[in-house]
């Protein structure tokens, strides 16, 4: 048996194993690559424009401690003059977003997350509805199956000769039902497979924590992850201004970031950590933003040493690390590379499928002629 045919064999068992879990991953990764767009329609998300300044997170702190008693707020984000400001609650077991008009205070949507059709759509994909882990680790491990089927793909996809070559980078739509159906597995496979490449590495960034480590230690030059932690308030409990914290911290942030797209003020949970703040000058990414954590007496602010500082004080490693999510879902190149995600998973989600049909005919094709000679 030569070593094409049993790269042949490898990617076709890897197929049949996995194939179903890669259908519905490339589905839901459809959905989710234009999630903002979507979003973005809700009317709730959106009031009226008003020349007057935003409520500071201290009063809409006391709407939504009013909107949601049970849990408490746990951040709230300032949007650009027509968009809804967000609070979020969220814990173990739970999750809400209390959307407001940031210059009244009015509750225009208090939504249980849990039921929330992208969360569905997300939990879907990141666990298949299972127990996290269990979910986290079938759905990675089927996309690490697709790495390696990316790469066997490529390798019998390759032309031996010229003529085989010019077969393999257009469909023959006027051919047979069977030979669009090859083509189709082929020559569209082909065409994605750099985009797959992406999605398929940034997705196991996010599944595989010791890949997520690998990657970090390549492209660091062998250096190890900083994990993320939260800073502490100093030994001083006296503050030193009459307003809140939140409120001292936004109107800094608000300051230091005159053109950020949007800018998110942490809540207070007890009287030693610091306030965390992030300001995001692209509201389609998340990578760029910067975040910052300040004393909530002296309002000093105090510096971190992992990824999550500012983005000026970051590493390439830690640059590329914060893109992942962003380069996953397509937002890293704007409104052209969604489309690119989401032809790319749509393509994908088909493999298995043409996948399937070709070696569904091929058996049909071989006991036919098995039966032709007895």
């Amino acid at each position: 048996m030569t070593v094409k045919k049993i790269i042949g064999k490898i990617h076709l068992w890897l197929g049949l194993s996995s194939g179903l879990i890669i259908v519905f991953l490339g589905i839901t990764g459809c959905i989710l690559a234009f999630q903002r767009e979507i979003e973005s329609l809700q009317s709730f998300r959106h009031v009226e424009a008003q020349n007057k300044p935003f409520l500071p997170p201290s009063e809409l702190k006391k709407v939504a401690i009013n909107a949601l008693a049970k849990y408490p707020p746990h951040n709230v984000n300032y949007g650009a003059k027509d968009e809804a400001a967000t609070i979020m609650y969220y814990g173990d077991d739970y999750f809400y977003t209390l959307f407001l008009n940031p210059y009244t205070g009015e509750v225009l949507k208090l939504k249980d997350m849990s039921k929330d059709f992208f969360r569905v759509i997300i939990n879907g994909h990141f666990y298949l509805w299972l127990p996290p882990k269990i979910g986290q680790t079938i759905a990675t491990s089927a996309t690490l199956i697709f790495l390696i089927m990316i790469i066997s793909g490529l390798i019998l996809w390759w032309p031996r000769n010229k003529a085989a070559k010019k077969q393999r980078f257009t469909i023959k739509w006027n051919a047979s039902w069977k030979r669009k159906n090859y083509d189709l597995h082929n020559v569209l496979g082909f065409y994605m497979t750099w985009i797959a490449l992406l999605i398929a590495l940034t997705g196991l960034v996010m599944g595989f924590q010791w890949f997520a480590n690998s990657v970090y230690w390549v492209t660091s030059g062998g250096k190890k992850k900083i994990e993320y932690y939260e800073p502490l308030s100093g030994k001083n409990k006296q503050s030193l201004v009459a307003i809140s914290a939140e409120d001292k911290v936004w109107e800094i942030t608000k300051a230091n970031y005159p053109k950020a797209e949007t800018i998110e003020v942490h809540y207070v949970e007890n009287d030693s950590v610091a306030i965390g703040a992030g300001a995001n000058p692209d509201k389609t990414t998340y990578w760029k933003a910067d975040y910052r954590y300040y004393d909530q007496y002296t309002f000093e602010e105090i510096p971190v040493t992992h990824m999550y500082g500012r983005l000026s004080n970051t590493t390439m490693a830690d640059k590329i690390t914060r893109m992942n999510y962003d380069i996953h879902v397509g937002a890293v190149l704007g409104l052209p590379g969604k489309i690119l995600a989401f032809c790319g998973s749509l393509i994908a989600a088909s493999l298995p499928i043409t996948g399937f049909l070709l070696w569904r005919g091929r058996r049909r094709a071989k006991k036919k002629s098995v039966e032709a000679l007895a």
